[in-house]
């Protein structure tokens, strides 16, 4: 079995603890969804925001949904003159049998700008993954 890095990316609005919270759980959620993921095969995650985000810890989200056993981390991502402000960032190292090839990265809303090469992922029922989120964020209660 090989570890992976599966990449992903999204942004927020505002500098609000809540929407930094949610956005990561959608973010999270397409990632592990589109591959396939069960936390149990995930060695680790590093979570980054840009400068502009300091309300809250964006590896919470990954607590929120379950990830108790999986090693998190934060840190910012260094501030480029015109970088993407607003942005969270996750990288998730999964042991996998699949081949690098075959890792869908995600990134959504004004992430798409970071790596069109790569924005695959389909039209997004955000009704349907919240109620998948939900379901998650139940099965901690």
């Amino acid at each position: 079995m090989m570890c992976r890095g599966v990449r992903g990316a999204t942004t927020v609005t505002h500098n609000d603890r809540d929407e930094i919270l949610e956005a990561t759980r959608q973010l999270l959620a397409l990632m592990i969804r589109q591959n396939g993921i069960d936390p149990k095969d995930v060695a680790s995650a590093i979570f980054t925001v840009t400068s502009d985000l300091d309300a809250e810890f964006p590896a919470l989200a990954a607590r929120q949904i379950g990830w108790m056993d999986v090693p998190l981390i934060c840190t910012h991502e260094i501030s480029v003159p015109g970088s993407l402000p607003l942005c969270v960032r996750i990288l998730l190292h999964w042991n996998t049998e699949k081949a690098q090839d075959a890792i869908h990265h995600v990134y959504v809303r004004d992430a798409v700008r970071l790596r069109p090469d790569l924005c695959q992922v389909p039209e997004i029922d955000w009704k349907e993954l919240e109620h998948w989120i939900e379901k998650q964020m139940a099965g901690m209660k």
